[in-house]
């Protein structure tokens, strides 16, 4: 029975020293692990080189960043003109065009849905050519301008309203990278 006795006393000692082991290890391990994120909140941007998707000078991208909705002019219905508003969008487009002299742009006429397709295609290509010829105007060569017109193939807005059309009658200019 001292044997049984002392068999099962070194068993239980074996197990209790197994289970603190364990313990111990788990507590090793967790203080191996690294500290809880903070929020961005609290502890700023994460470090390093910036986000994958960096805008790239130049490219159609910083255009877009750096125009801030002025890279579409808007137009009054049935009208090509450009006014005040469009020439001062227009001459931060040439200023952005001036510092990437190699970069080409295409200048997108649009119209609203009323009109029949021939109309508003003939319409929106006099828009386009509205603001490629202030941009030349200003100094920018034609050779690097081309047009297009979508006519009212490609609205920006849906509805069959003044605030839909008025979106949809514009001048969008597009760089080509």
């Amino acid at each position: 029975m001292k044997r049984s006795v002392s068999a099962l006393a070194v068993t239980t000692m074996l197990a209790g020293a197994l289970a603190l082991g364990a313990c111990s290890k788990k507590a090793q391990v967790a203080d191996e692990l690294p500290p809880q994120p903070a929020t961005v909140a609290d502890n700023g941007p994460p470090p390093g080189p910036g986000p994958v998707d960096t805008v790239i000078p130049g490219s159609n991208a910083d255009f877009l960043a750096q125009m801030n909705g002025r890279n579409v002019i808007y137009f009054d219905t049935d009208k090509y003109d450009i006014d005040a508003t469009d020439a001062a969008a227009l001459r931060t487009q040439a200023e952005w065009l001036r510092r990437y002299p190699t970069k080409r742009a295409t200048i997108e006429g649009h119209c609203d849905e009323r009109g029949t397709r021939d109309y508003n295609i003939a319409l929106g290509e006099r828009r386009a050519n509205s603001a490629k010829n202030y941009l030349v105007s200003v100094g920018i060569d034609a050779s690097r301008l081309t047009t297009v017109s979508y006519g009212k193939e490609r609205p920006v807005a849906l509805g069959s309203n003044e605030a839909a059309w008025a979106q949809n009658r514009r001048a969008a200019t597009i760089t080509i990278d």
